[in-house]
């Protein structure tokens, strides 16, 4: 299956934005006046704000909010559950799901 044009630039979009936010890290060491610094940076933090929310529009409202949560620090060290089929001992046809934690 070929994703469309709108996965395609939306996806972009959001690691366009990325590279933005962590080109700041790199403007104290730049070798101008502070003034160009502190332009460069607003433009930056604007620009990356603006493609991240262009390419959420693009994704959809599910997969947007997919992505942020893998990006949301509160949520990296939770543990996951995974549903483990199981047997029913009444009936051998029937299975019954249960969930697991890893």
């Amino acid at each position: 299956m070929q994703k469309n044009w709108k996965f395609k630039t939306g996806i972009f979009l959001i690691i366009l934005s990325t590279l933005l936010f962590t080109s700041l890290l790199a403007v104290p060491f730049l070798d101008v006046a502070g003034k160009t610094k502190i332009t460069i940076s607003t433009i930056a933090v604007i620009l990356g704000e603006i493609t991240f929310w262009v390419g959420g529009i693009l994704l959809g409202k599910e997969l947007f909010n997919k992505y942020k949560s893998y990006l949301n620090p509160m949520n990296w060290f939770k543990k996951k559950t995974v549903p483990v089929p199981v047997k029913d001992s009444a009936t051998s046809e029937n299975t019954v799901c249960q969930t697991q934690e890893f």
